[in-house]
Order: structure tokens, then C-alpha cells, then sequence
């Protein structure tokens, strides 16, 4: 009897879940509408995260360039280590960023017909490392829209003591805070305001599989990792496949732009090579 064997890397039939549809329930849109933010259970298979995972890991070990002592950073470094657009370094990382299964969540949620990739990042938080303090990410980022969404992927469980995410629901629409970038000061004004107008902090632990995303605006923040092992996330960042170039705000704006936009006209689609649509109705 002859028989077959599948190659290796044919990732699409040995990790289906990279790109079937899941299943969301028209009421986890409605709740996502009103939240801008939302965690899905049971989202990767945890044979997929451990699959790729390992190589999330060694880039980052690899392309990671901050060597000093926690003691020695700023609150922002002592937060998490953070390396940008592994997809351009590995055809495995690659796979796993322009998976279909996260884009379309993502289209699906922020209810447009397609999403091109903004950047990927992974967020290590080490043993002993810092909270996030309270941000909102689009602060860094010269977007035409709100239409912007990031899908925040533990490549392990995550329990209270390594510093789950966790969110405001409903802060979207808040304009005080959208100035301030990743400090002590945006940690203690942007919580402080939040607390004053009534708005909820959600943060709870996340299973292995469950994956959350929330809008750009969405205020947010995480606590330290006081467990021994380090918090492995990995995180891409979609934007609505119509999305435009705006004019740089300020120098991270603009060092921003030029990083992961490269080419892009202010005004015009953004559609760089660094962009590509990767799910599209």
C-alpha cells in the first residue's frame, strides 16, 4: 500500500487554524462596538502557539537589543522587551502574521471589508518587569481613522501575577489622554481621568488559546510580571485596507511613518510593501 507523507511546512494543513473562520457571534460585534475591546477564548490551538511560538521567541532573543539591568531602564523599557516586523525576518513568523483566521476577526470587528498589516510586534515582559503604563497605541500612529485594531496573542496562559492586558472599556471616544505617550505620566493622569469618569478597568487572566482586541483609542495598561517566567506576547496591528496617510503629529509620528510605511503618501492609501492587505472580503 503506498502511502504519503505530508510535507513539513505545509503549515496551512498541519495548523488549520491559522486561517479557517472562527466563529463570532453577532453580539461579541456589538459588545466590541461599545467596549472597543473584547478577549475570545479558544482563538489558536495551543499546538499552533508552541508551533510558532518557538520561533517568536528566538527572533526575539535574537533581535533584541536592550542588554541593561532593569534597575537601569526607564519605566517605558522596564515594561516589556519589544521587537518589530519579525515577519520580514522569518518565513515561519511570516506564516503566522498573515494568518487569515486574526485578520478576518479583525476585519470582522472593526466591520470593514479588509485589513492590511501595520507592523507586528512581540512584548516580552520579563521576570521582574514594570507595569504598561496607561496608553492609548494610536498616539504613535499617522492614521486617517479610528479603524485600527490590535490583536494581543499570549503564547502562554497568562495568570494575574505575570501582567495580563487589561482595558477601559469604552474609552475609545475619550479625547483627554490621546497626547500622552507610554510614561509615568500618562500612568497616573490617564488612570486618574478614567477613574473620575466612571470608566471600567477590565483585567483578568487569559487561558492558553485566548486572544483579545481593541481599538487604537482604547486606553489600556498592564501590571508587572512578579512570576519567574517571562510573559510572551506576540501582537499584530491591522488597519482598515483603505486606511490613509495623515501628516506626521509629531517626531514619533513621523519615525513611525517611516518605519512602517515606507513610501506612503499623505492623503493616499496606504499600500507599501510593508502593508499588504491580508484579508479582504
Amino acid at each position: 500500500m503506498q502511502t504519503t507523507t505530508r510535507p513539513m511546512n505545509d503549515t496551512t494543513t498541519l495548523w488549520p487554524d491559522l486561517d479557517s473562520p472562527y466563529a463570532l457571534d453577532p453580539a461579541q460585534v456589538d459588545a466590541f462596538r461599545r467596549d472597543g475591546c473584547i478577549k475570545l477564548k479558544q482563538v489558536l490551538s495551543p499546538d499552533t502557539l508552541a508551533h510558532f511560538g518557538r520561533e517568536i521567541t528566538r527572533l526575539t532573543i535574537d533581535l533584541n537589543t536592550e542588554n541593561r539591568p532593569l534597575a537601569e531602564r526607564s519605566t517605558y523599557d522596564r515594561a516589556f522587551l519589544q521587537v518589530m516586523n519579525l515577519w520580514e525576518h522569518s518565513a515561519l513568523a511570516a506564516r503566522f502574521v498573515m494568518g487569515q483566521r486574526l485578520a478576518r476577526l479583525a476585519a470582522d470587528l472593526l466591520e470593514v471589508r479588509g485589513v492590511r498589516l501595520y507592523h507586528d510586534q512581540s512584548l516580552y515582559k520579563e521576570p521582574g518587569g514594570g507595569i504598561t503604563p496607561a496608553h492609548a497605541d494610536q498616539y504613535y500612529w499617522p492614521l486617517a481613522s479610528d479603524r485600527t485594531i490590535t490583536a494581543w496573542i499570549p503564547l502562554q496562559a497568562v495568570p494575574t501575577e505575570m501582567g495580563p492586558l487589561g482595558f477601559y472599556a469604552g474609552s475609545q471616544g475619550v479625547a483627554f489622554g490621546r497626547d500622552l505617550g507610554i510614561s509615568d505620566e500618562s500612568e497616573a493622569r490617564i488612570s486618574e481621568n478614567m477613574a473620575r469618569h466612571g470608566f471600567p478597568f477590565e483585567v483578568g487572566p487569559f487561558e492558553l488559546g485566548e486572544v483579545s482586541f481593541h481599538l487604537g483609542w482604547t486606553f489600556h495598561k498592564a501590571g508587572p510580571n512578579t512570576g519567574t517566567q517571562p510573559r510572551s506576547v506576540m501582537t499584530v496591528i491591522y488597519m482598515d485596507a483603505d486606511m490613509h496617510l495623515l501628516p506626521a503629529l509629531n517626531a514619533i509620528q513621523a519615525n513611525d511613518r517611516d518605519q512602517w510605511c515606507p513610501g506612503a503618501r499623505e492623503g493616499e492609501v496606504i499600500a507599501t510593501r510593508k502593508n499588504p492587505v491580508i484579508w479582504s472580503r
